[in-house]
């Protein structure tokens, strides 16, 4: 009987710690998405922590027909490629570029009066090496 107890109690610890460590992980704190344009480096955990943007407003899945399924806590999070090329049927987000504007750049633009700082303009973002 004690060593049942001790084996549960070391189950739900193990589960307790595995669980914060995942929660942890928020992923990179920067990202750079490379461009021709110029490369864009994106602060993926200062809109984590500061801005307090969800995961599923950028992270999604799909299904076999292409419909864009909502991230869930857990899901596998796959790059924006694997899905933003141009096997897919959606013509104006069959490049992470596109995607990457529409989602990114018009969320910038609402933002801007609250955030007057944040990028709006081309140059802002993409940054041409010198």
């Amino acid at each position: 009987m004690r060593k049942l107890i001790v084996c549960l109690l070391a189950l739900v610890v193990g589960l307790f710690l595995g669980t914060a460590a995942y929660s942890l992980d928020k992923g990179p704190e920067v990202i750079v998405l490379k461009a021709k344009k110029g490369n864009v480096t994106f602060h993926h955990r200062e809109h984590q922590d500061k801005l307090k943007i969800k995961c599923g407003e950028c992270h999604h899945g799909k299904t076999a027909d292409w419909k864009q399924v909502p991230y869930k806590e857990g899901m596998k999070i796959h790059e924006c490629k694997e899905c933003h090329n141009k096997e897919m049927p959606n013509k104006k987000l069959n490049k992470v570029s596109k995607a990457m504007h529409k989602n990114c750049k018009g969320c910038h633009k609402k933002m801007h009066k609250k955030y007057p700082k944040a990028p709006v303009k081309c140059k802002q973002c993409h940054v041409k090496k010198k």
